[in-house]
């Protein structure tokens, strides 16, 4: 018997939101449930779909780190009736047929802004009179906020409506505790999956590509364009890297304008391009990673264990990427540099101190997408 999940997802900056939502629902249907997918921003083109039923609610996305300016792609900030228009899309997508599973992400752990829709699905859903299975998904590290009150809400949230929350970390390397106050409240309703790869590694990359290289990279979202312009010069001021190719990957959300003048300033030993499916694969055969500190780009590095800078994206009142960095320095495992007044210079010392740290492995649990699965397929055999 088939088991319809609807899982929604919203990313606003970076893509990792919607990397991990889709593969949580690829490991659900490799075990025959029926996913939907319901994303409200544009997909990224790397991402691998397969087996999922894609619905594209109104897109938007956020204008910058501060998230408080919400834009259409047509540039339009987001008023009351796109956001009543919004609500309409999202509950008729999720009433276009019965569902047993209703997954989250991020929500009510974050998005606050977008309040007046999934408050909307969370109370259609309980309201049903037979309510589906009710999960959230939540990275390692959630942003901390300057209010107590509105985590002390988040936690209130998760305990008046969901079943499970999954928390897509090792608990022997990060706990949800690390950054949420209140996890004491909801501590029955989390289960820890490890870390969740999001599949977006595709074949070995071709030829020599990646090969002793410094593999400079910024996600596949929209930020990350000083970190590129920086790694431009840097290579000259290495001298430990400075003998070797420097492969700098934009996000494909840069906008054309700004890759172009990018890839105008590269050569034969600065090589830009977009980001590539084989990254996984570039960072295995590569000299060092210098990127930020993403959930997905830490996982890939992790993985390879190739020497690490990590220049996390710390705008505005981002905590997430800098405590996870700070994760791996205290492991040995990194050489974090400051985003703000990011230099060449300072870049190009940080390479040369992480490539002097001894090779180190950390042990952490991966297959977080697959446990997830685990864990939410077994829930709803509980339920019958």
């Amino acid at each position: 018997m088939t088991r319809p999940a609807f899982i929604h997802v919203q990313h606003l900056l970076g893509t990792g939101h919607t990397l991990r939502a889709a593969a949580i629902g690829r490991a659900l249907a490799a075990r025959g449930v029926s996913v939907t997918l319901a994303t409200g921003n544009s997909l990224p083109p790397l991402l691998d779909t397969s087996g999922l039923d894609i619905v594209e609610l109104p897109p938007v996305r956020a204008q910058d780190a501060r998230f408080k300016t919400f834009l259409t792609p047509d540039g339009r900030e987001i008023d009351e009736a796109w956001k009543a228009a919004r609500t309409r899309a999202t509950l008729q997508a999720f009433q276009a047929q019965p569902y047993d599973l209703l997954l989250t992400e991020t929500w009510p752990f974050g998005r606050r802004p977008f309040a007046f829709e999934m408050q909307a699905l969370v109370d259609t859903a309980k309201a049903l009179p037979r309510p589906p299975l009710m999960a959230s998904s939540i990275r390692d590290i959630l942003v901390r906020k300057q209010e107590l009150r509105k985590e002390e809400e988040m936690a209130e949230r998760a305990l008046a409506a969901y079943d499970i929350v999954l928390v897509h970390s090792d608990p022997s390397f990060i706990r949800l505790e690390d950054s949420f106050p209140f996890t004491e409240r909801v501590s029955h309703l989390l289960r820890y999956t490890g870390f969740a790869e999001t599949g977006t590694g595709g074949a070995d990359a071709p030829g020599e590509d990646g090969r002793d290289e410094v593999i400079v990279s910024c996600g596949g979202g929209a930020v990350g364009i000083e970190l590129l312009k920086a790694a431009l010069e840097a290579p000259a001021l290495s001298r430990l890297a400075g003998d070797c190719r420097w492969r700098l990957l934009a996000g494909h959300d840069i906008d054309q304008e700004s890759f172009s003048a990018l890839a105008a300033q590269g050569g034969e030993t600065v090589i830009v391009e977009r980001a590539r499916r084989d990254f996984p694969s570039l960072l295995a055969r590569a000299r060092l990673s210098v990127s930020q500190a993403g959930y997905n780009t830490v996982l890939d590095i992790l993985r390879s264990g190739v020497p690490s800078v990590l220049v996390p994206f710390a705008q505005i009142k981002e905590t997430e990427q800098q405590q996870r960095a700070d994760a791996l320095v205290r492991h040995g495992r990194a050489v974090a540099v400051p985003e703000k007044g990011l230099t060449p210079e300072a870049l190009a010392k940080a390479a040369d101190d992480a490539l002097r740290l001894p090779r180190r492995d950390i042990p952490v649990r991966f297959g977080g997408a697959e446990t997830a699965a685990e864990i939410l397929v077994d829930a709803l055999e509980a339920r019958r």
